[in-house]
């Protein structure tokens, strides 16, 4: 957080004053404001720091399942044909927020307070929404141009002010350009506008439409009761009657529509529990949650149940309870669990055998992917893991977890240059392309390799320097006209 706030203040120090509050009309292209590549490099700056960030939880399961939730909402949107990228961050508060470059952050603790998988497709449409319609771009191409450079730092601000609004305000305040804080809020309009086009998005994937407006009314709701904690979501997105009123009145003559949430909604839910406070109050809390029926989906209680058992060591205890749960439900999330905990144990032959014939059903569920090739290292087969994990990273060259694979299978068959480079391109898929030179050097100079690897190697280095020392030449203003 010291980086992003040491970001913040020297970008807002060195903007301009008097800047204009109108954004550009809502059918302008911001293109030709802020170019593909300024966007990328805006995001690759901000999440950076947040890969980087305890805050973040790199947990496989929830990012493929919010992935998968968000493609198919995007799928409806004018956002279909660009890439997003959802992310988590562990903090209790209800909240979420989109990025440049296609990124949008959920809070665990939204998570957790949606009571259907439509509420929390609800909020994850509307931020698919101000992502569609420009809304952050055109907030940010609206900086004067002489001061370009700035704009990462004014990129930065949003996110601060997005995850943590205090943080934010506070920030703001601190450099007595307190105007700045209209540039880093959605306007009224764009709010409207996200819940328009956000409720479309929602009808169009075949959710509950209401699950935008109940969620947003319970929100409201929370506000009126406890006016000095509101939730964190109505700091950073401003809610009022008027807009909940709009919503309702679209939804006046829809016809109710009964939506099956999805397995997986409970079971992430029930992760994210298990992950909560020491192991032994998660266990206490999930068998509660087991014994009393005290959720829609008793599967996911139990799959809960046996990855907080699985906190203890108790693995014999957990694969009865995922058994349990196996028996009433179906998901790749058991299935990966099964495995795991078959790994766990150092039985990997078996644990092999798991994720063989559970990729065979799911051959496209991430997490399985990186267990299997995870225990095949552990299992001594670093080869074949190797075979397996370049062939998916192949198909997936922005996943840093699968370079991260693969570098621990070259580094366990003793291949430094390889190991190093894929490493390297971990860090280069997360936006840390500092850290990926450092990596490619060591590899370098490690000796091994042949005439491709090292050229490919040497490549790859030159490209990223070039990138830095683009970004540094850069982060001068450039002469005012």
């Amino acid at each position: 957080m010291k980086k992003i706030l040491a970001l913040l203040l020297a970008g807002l120090l060195a903007s301009p004053p008097g800047m204009a509050n109108d954004l550009p009309d809502l059918g302008e292209s911001s293109r030709q404001y802020l170019s593909d590549k300024q966007e990328r490099d805006i995001a690759r700056s901000i999440m950076r720091d947040i890969y980087a960030s305890p805050r973040y939880l790199a947990d496989a399961e929830i990012e493929a399942y919010l992935n998968g939730l968000g493609r198919h909402l995007a799928a409806e949107s004018t956002a279909s044909g660009r890439t997003l990228t959802f992310f988590v961050i562990r903090d209790s508060s209800i909240n979420a927020f989109a990025l440049p470059g296609g990124y949008i952050g959920v809070h665990t603790g939204l998570i957790q307070s949606a009571e259907s998988e439509s509420e929390l497709a609800g909020v994850l449409a509307h931020e698919i929404a101000h992502i569609s319609q420009e809304h952050l771009s055109r907030m940010i191409a609206q900086q004067d141009q002489s001061y370009l450079p700035t704009l990462a730092a004014l990129a930065v601000a949003v996110l601060a002010a997005r995850s943590n609004a205090n943080v934010g305000s506070a920030a703001i305040a601190a450099t007595q350009a307190i105007s700045l804080q209209n540039q880093l809020n959605f306007t009224r309009e764009n709010e409207r506008e996200a819940d328009r086009v956000g409720l479309d998005i929602l009808t169009a994937a075949d959710f509950d439409p209401r699950g935008m407006s109940t969620f947003f009314s319970r929100l409201e709701r929370a506000n009126r009761l406890y006016d000095n904690n509101a939730p964190e979501y109505l700091r950073t997105h401003p809610l009022n009657s008027q807009r909940i009123a709009d919503i309702d009145g679209r939804l006046e003559h829809t016809p109710y529509k009964q939506v099956r949430d999805a397995n997986e909604f409970h079971f992430v839910r029930a992760r994210l529990a298990a992950m909560e406070g020491t192991a032994d109050e998660a266990v206490s809390r999930l068998r509660d949650q087991v014994l009393n029926r005290k959720t829609p989906l008793e599967a996911a209680s139990r799959y809960g149940l046996a990855l907080a058992l699985a906190r203890q060591n108790k693995y014999a205890e957990a694969e009865k309870e995922l058994a349990l749960a196996t028996k009433s439900a179906d998901s790749p999330m058991l299935l990966d669990l099964r495995a795991e905990l078959k790994a766990r144990q150092g039985n990997y032959k078996e644990a092999l055998g798991f994720y063989q014939s559970a990729l065979a059903r799911y051959p496209q569920h991430l997490p399985l992917a990186y267990g299997y090739g995870s225990t095949l290292i552990a299992a001594g087969q670093a080869q074949q893991a190797a075979d397996f994990v370049a062939a998916q990273s192949a198909l997936r060259p922005d996943d840093a977890r699968l370079w991260r694979l693969l570098a621990h299978a070259h580094a366990a068959l003793g291949h430094r240059l390889a190991s190093h480079r894929a490493e390297a391109e971990a860090f280069a898929a997360q936006g840390n392309l500092g850290a990926a030179v450092e990596q490619i050097d060591l590899g370098l100079k490690a000796g091994d390799g042949n005439f491709y690897e090292l050229s490919a190697a040497e490549a790859r280095r030159r490209q990223w320097q070039e990138t830095l020392l683009s970004e540094a030449g850069n982060k001068q203003p450039a002469p005012r006209r």
